[in-house]
């Protein structure tokens, strides 16, 4: 069974969201490294781009599959984890430290529509 870290906000779309402040802090769920195998690629947006709800901001490749990456809330990419660039396997190793991107929220109330631990793992069986 994939871990699911308490404390966090899910997407259904298998992105957790870690808040700090008026940041979000983005990554990929233990389930969803776990159901695309070893990851081999990450795209990622740029800094001081923006972000949408709902809307797709990157990619996963693994040898397996790929995916795409839905923005689980609104704003400017104030970070990214560039060191996913040289060592995609490192959300394998550890889903919930290898975060992808921090977004400065346009619109905190779209946390309203993220799901708890509880919630998430009704979705990830």
């Amino acid at each position: 069974m994939s871990k699911i870290a308490e404390g966090l906000l899910y997407s259904e779309s298998h992105e957790w969201v870690k808040v700090d402040g008026n940041v979000a802090i983005i990554g990929v769920s233990d389930f969803a490294q776990g159901e695309m195998g070893d990851i081999t690629y990450v795209e990622m947006p740029d800094v001081d781009d923006e972000v949408s709800a709902g809307d797709d901001f990157g990619a996963l490749e693994s040898v397996k599959t790929s995916s795409e990456l839905v923005a689980p809330v609104s704003g400017k990419v104030v970070a990214r984890n560039d060191e996913l660039e040289d060592r995609p396997e490192l959300i394998n190793e550890d889903a919930y430290e290898a975060w992808i991107i921090k977004v400065e929220m346009s619109d905190k109330a779209e946390l309203d529509a993220l799901l708890n631990a509880a919630s998430y793992a009704e979705i990830a069986k």
